[in-house]
């Protein structure tokens, strides 16, 4: 989000960049956009593009201050990027490192200058994963629960069937030898 200049004149195009990250293809190929947005339009045009694998460092500049400024260092490219707020870009760095270490097997970004909040547990990914797992857990107890109910009621249904059958065909010798005399 560069600096708008407080007056403009009619031939100034002032150009809005944002970050963007898009992936539908199967092996995932994630990749990041910059996008602008002229001053009084609603629609984007993509301005530069960069596969993951490309990118080779994150650098947030200050660890000790919350600034939205920071860097992306690609293979052939740098890139200077403000965020709107620091809290945007703490998640930014959140998502981009997710994404790297899930996506990236070879080669990935060193982050450099990054608060440690970004990487450790206390990240907005973990605490989402970590939710995500508890749930995973419980519906699988509860499963697991209902498959042994479900067994055990199967078990008895057979014990039944058994049962039955056995006194039909008691009942059956009953009536033929009763028939018989």
């Amino acid at each position: 989000k560069p600096h708008v200049p407080e007056t403009l004149s009619p031939f100034q195009l002032y150009v809005f960049p944002f970050i963007c990250s898009v992936t539908n293809k199967k092996p995932a190929q994630a990749s990041i956009t910059k996008v602008k947005q002229f001053e009084g339009s609603t629609s984007f045009v993509r301005r530069t593009q960069w596969m993951l694998e490309q990118l080779r460092q994150v650098n947030g500049i200050d660890p000790n201050r919350d600034s939205p400024e920071f860097d992306l260092l690609f293979e052939n490219a740098f890139d200077q990027w403000v965020a709107s707020t620091a809290s945007e870009k703490c998640t930014f760095f959140q998502v981009l490192h997710h994404t790297c270490q899930r996506y990236l097997t070879d080669k990935k970004p060193e982050f450099i200058n990054c608060q440690s909040k970004i990487m450790g547990g206390n990240s907005i990914l973990h605490s989402a994963a970590d939710s995500v797992t508890s749930a995973v857990q419980k519906a699988s107890q509860a499963l697991n629960e209902r498959g042994e109910r479900l067994g055990r009621a199967e078990e008895k249904t057979e014990e039944l069937k058994n049962s039955a059958q056995q006194f039909a065909e008691t009942a059956h010798k009953v009536r033929f030898w009763r028939d018989k005399a």
